[in-house]
């Protein structure tokens, strides 16, 4: 599986941007993508997750309300919607995927895109 994520740039406090993770080669009904995020000078952390068969979601707690992940299967893309951004969000933003069951760990993912960097200012 491939994974190009897109979307980052710069931004203003409350502002929204959509990012985008295109998923290439085998993709199955059981395939988990994951969008993390690593802050500057932090460790990279979960921000949320959909089953490619679209019938589960998890987000981190931080998240909740602001941000909705969904996937377009014909597209073979998976969408990270993002309000309401504060500076607490600015980080580089990666893809991952995984097959099976869903998880929250960046050491259960296999796959990953080369990540996308926006910042948002205050």
């Amino acid at each position: 599986v491939q994974l190009q994520a897109s979307g980052g740039g710069l931004v203003q406090a409350g502002d929204s941007l959509r990012l985008s993770c295109s998923a290439s080669g085998r993709t199955f009904s059981n395939m988990v993508v994951g969008w993390f995020r690593q802050p500057p000078g932090k460790e990279r952390e979960f921000v949320a997750n959909i089953k490619w068969s679209g019938d589960s979601t998890v987000y981190k707690d931080s998240v909740k309300g602001r941000f909705t992940i969904s996937r377009d299967t014909a597209k073979s893309t998976v969408y990270l919607q993002m309000n309401s951004l504060g500076p607490e969000d600015t980080a580089a933003y990666y893809c991952g995927a995984r097959f099976g069951h869903s998880s929250t760990y960046q050491a259960h993912y296999r796959y990953w895109g080369q990540g996308t960097q926006f910042t948002v200012s205050s």
